[in-house]
């Protein structure tokens, strides 16, 4: 008779049994969408044979035969894209089109709302009829290639075309022109800021009275001195309230509304053959967006009728982004150009279905639009649309704090225009061959709005690419606050000439560069922006580039990688003056202690944000601790919008600038507190909060711990068990104002995980083209089965790179896997 004990072995064994044979379930309906890179097929809508060679670092190199249209290649990639990135293609798609919620059921609602009011979607389809005739036919042929994908996993089971689609099974429609000019619009609106700059000044400013402290914690990048704006009380009627909680946006991995700070940032730098060891031409270029896994880019050579290119392209999309010829380098930066503008629309007190114009009142225009949404019923939206734009909800970007009674906010963007021409811009791009040709094809570009950093074989250059507004000189708050959409002094006047766009050519230097900082200061309406994407990094920039006579390949790849904070080399000694070895010895355990040990260590500091260095985290820790005490009272609630240290503000505070050092005294309190004072209480917070969450062993602590970078799967990111699978997370040097930027969340629990990065790095040597490197974030496949998934993610924490070459030869060499592509009879 069995005994208890053999009875619970025998259920152990079964219950092992029913896991292993549900694990090797899994495993098998997973791998079955694993794309296989060594196979032939035949398929329509390409004239003649199509090779897609991939290399040893899964980047395919896409042949056609001779004398074959481009559009064979562009089939290829579209191919290539549904192979590795299905799943990523198709969230940006649905991302864009305001469809999350079928799949995501209603955590998801809030987004697909705003997303449909701004009417991306509908704006792309219209943009198809404004491309060249070449563009048109580009994006056709890479719609057939994707669809050629969708066909072949459907007629070859193969595992409905990623392991994502058994979680959340949704029908995939075929691939449309439409689509790839709407992720563009998708990342113009990742990129953009503008909108949320105007909202929280507008709320700064009815809590300070004193116009000197707006420019305190909202400062303007020093330069020429900006004229007076009025109050944003002075410019709408009725009351406003002061203190009002905006609700926040929605922060899932799939919303593609970032947080104030988590905009678009970059580096691009250029050398002409006078500042080049070669003699011949340099380019670097790291485009900063948030991380995830996999990367936004996807690595891509195509062999074009004008020649090979070679870089970054962006999975749907059939444009190399970022890259190079055999001729002609180029680069992307946020040019931070302001493109977007809120209005205050007075609604009819008669008929809530009009609003006022400078011609009287006039209807909206409307449209309804249904949200499916998954387990849930429906909802129906009613897009409004103004003269100006779309009208937006007052429950998103804390519209409603600044929205006076009987009034609505609409918002006027570039990037909604319906002759969206970028696309065409962009694939126009591929073919130049000089510098002056990229310059001259770029001029149809409208959004992103972007600063081109262009190196051909003999010249460089930097031009500002992007619509810019025309606003009228008498501008009430000149873009900066949201103004009353009837004005019409308030208005856009369409767009300014290309010619007026900021451009450096050639510069008598040899150097030029740009790290989203301050590029020109002009008078409005010519300004640019008010609001720059970098005070800091561009004064460590300035000292690698003119530190050396010349530059190699080399060197700017040490530039790129440079973990040292002049941030830090600026504030510390500001900061600690009053602190450095005062005071007597203190025991053991106490917190004047511990104070003395973090600042002997930061005394010897050379502001080297190296992940293995404690400094960095006592450093980052004081400064967020510091901030928090300085604002908090002044700002109330509206505090936490300030998540990320702004150095030009505590540098105002402690140097006294117009009177700053105000900032320092607690208004709640008796006592006047100095910034010495303030800076001691700081670090004492810090200090305890690094005991909580690391140990009180300061000598131990490592930045990379707190520093990590989160590639994290955006859907299967959270899930238990699961994320330890889809996530890629790795200790990384550098910080918020690091050449080698790594930007903080700003978010607790963990507030200094690296969530914003350079995504991808490219240096290019047209001394010798094809000793060029590249790499990103995490690997080419979207498939956390593959080996491709992570391969490069070492890489890419290490500082290391792969080759970046157009010889065929070396392609084939070591090849991973050959797909050809055959016409179908």
């Amino acid at each position: 008779m069995p005994t208890l004990f053999q009875w619970l072995l025998r259920i152990a064994s079964g219950l092992i049994g029913l896991i292993v044979l549900g694990a090797v379930v899994v495993y098998y309906l997973a791998s079955r969408s694993l794309p296989d890179y060594d196979k032939t097929l035949r398929v329509a809508d390409i004239s003649a044979p199509v090779e897609v060679v991939r290399d040893n670092a899964n980047v395919p190199h896409i042949f056609a035969a001779p004398d074959a249209p481009d559009t064979d290649v562009y089939f290829g990639l579209g191919y290539a894209h549904a192979q590795d990135r299905l799943w990523q293609m198709t969230m940006l798609r649905r991302t864009v089109q305001g469809r999350l919620s079928e799949l995501f059921g209603e955590r998801t609602v809030s987004i697909d709302s705003l997303v449909r009011r701004l009417d991306l979607y509908a704006l792309s389809v219209k943009s198809v009829e404004v491309q060249t005739p070449e563009t048109r036919a580009a994006l056709s042929a890479y719609a057939a290639g994707v669809n050629s994908r969708l066909a072949e996993i459907n007629i070859d089971a193969l595992g409905r075309g990623a392991p994502e689609m058994f979680v959340f099974n949704a029908p995939i429609a075929p691939w449309q022109p439409a689509d790839s000019i709407a992720i563009i619009k998708l990342m113009a609106l990742q990129l953009s800021s503008h909108l949320e700059e105007e909202v929280l000044r507008a709320r700064t400013s009815l809590i300070l009275p004193d116009e000197n402290r707006l420019r305190d914690i909202l400062p303007d990048v020093p330069g020429s001195g900006v004229a007076a704006l009025p109050r944003y009380s002075a410019l709408v009627p009725g009351p406003v309230p002061r203190f009002a909680q905006a609700s926040p946006m929605p922060q899932t991995q799939t919303s593609p509304f970032k947080r104030r700070g988590l905009a678009g940032a970059s580096n691009a730098w250029a050398a002409a053959p006078s500042r080049s060891a070669s003699g011949g031409t340099l380019l670097a270029n790291d485009p900063h967006l948030g991380l995830t896994a996999p990367s936004i880019w996807y690595l891509a050579r195509l062999e074009l009728a004008s020649g090979g290119v070679i870089g970054a392209t962006i999975p749907g999309v059939p444009v190399v982004m970022t890259g190079r010829s055999a001729t002609l380098g180029w680069g992307i930066t946020s040019s931070y150009l302001d493109d977007q503008d809120l209005f205050i629309e007075k609604i009819n007190p008669d008929n809530p279905e009009e609003y006022q114009t400078p011609a009287g009142f006039r209807p909206f225009v409307t449209r309804k639009s249904i949200v499916e949404i998954k387990d849930s019923t429906p909802i129906t939206l009613t897009l409004r649309w103004t003269e100006n734009g779309p009208v937006l909800p007052g429950s998103h970007y804390g519209l409603s704090t600044i929205t006076p009674p009987g009034h609505v906010v609409s918002l006027a963007w570039t990037a909604l225009s319906p002759k969206d021409t970028t696309m065409s811009a962009a694939i126009a791009l591929m073919g130049a061959q000089t510098v002056r040709d990229g310059l001259e094809l770029s001029e149809d570009y409208i959004a992103p709005s972007q600063n081109l950093t262009l190196a051909d074989q003999s010249d460089i250059a930097m031009k500002t690419i992007g619509a810019m507004p025309r606003r009228n000189a008498e501008h009430q708050s000149q873009g900066r606050l949201p103004s009353p959409g009837w004005r019409h002094e308030n208005r856009w006047q369409g767009r300014l000439p290309f010619s007026d766009n900021p451009h450096f050519i050639a510069p008598v230097g040899g150097i030029l560069g740009n790290t989203n900082n301050k590029t020109i200061d002009r008078p409005f309406p010519k300004h640019v922006s008010y609001v720059w994407g970098d005070s800091q990094r561009i004064q460590r920039w300035q000292r690698l580039m003119q530190s050396r006579q010349v530059h190699t390949r080399d060197s700017f790849i040490e530039a790129q990688l440079d973990p040292v904070s002049a941030t830090a080399r600026t504030l510390l000694p500001l900061i600690g003056a009053e602190l450095w070895f005062t005071g007597e010895a203190a025991p053991d355990g106490t917190a004047e202690r511990q104070r003395q040990r973090a600042l002997t260590l930061l005394a010897s500091w050379n502001g080297e944000m190296n992940e293995h260095l404690p400094e960095p985290l006592i450093y980052a820790a004081w400064l967020r601790a510091l901030q928090t005490r300085l604002i908090q009272d002044e700002l109330g609630p509206l505090a936490v919008e300030f998540d990320h240290v702004e150095p030009l503000f505590i540098e105002r505070a402690f140097r006294d600038v117009d009177g700053a050092s105000v900032w320092c005294d607690v208004l709640q309190s008796a006592p006047v507190e100095t910034c010495p004072d303030m800076a001691r209480l700081a670090l004492d917070d810090a200090l305890v909060w690094i005991g909580e969450k690391h140990g009180p062993a300061l000598e131990s602590l490592r930045w990379g711990d707190a520093h990590q970078a989160t590639h994290d799967h955006p859907v299967l990111g959270e899930v238990p068990v699961l994320r330890y699978f889809v996530n890629i997370r790795q200790s990384t040097s550098g910080g918020d104002n690091t050449l080698q930027r790594g930007r903080t969340s700003g978010q607790d629990p963990d507030p200094f995980q690296n969530v914003h990065s350079a995504a991808y790095r490219g240096v290019y040597d047209f001394a010798d083209p094809d000793s060029s490197v590249f790499v990103t974030s995490t690997g080419q496949s979207g498939h956390f089965l593959s080996r491709h998934y992570d391969d490069l993610a070492q890489l890419w924490r290490r500082g290391e790179y792969i080759p970046m070459s157009l010889d065929e030869n070396l392609a084939r060499a070591a090849s991973v896997g050959v797909t050809r592509l055959i016409p179908a009879e």
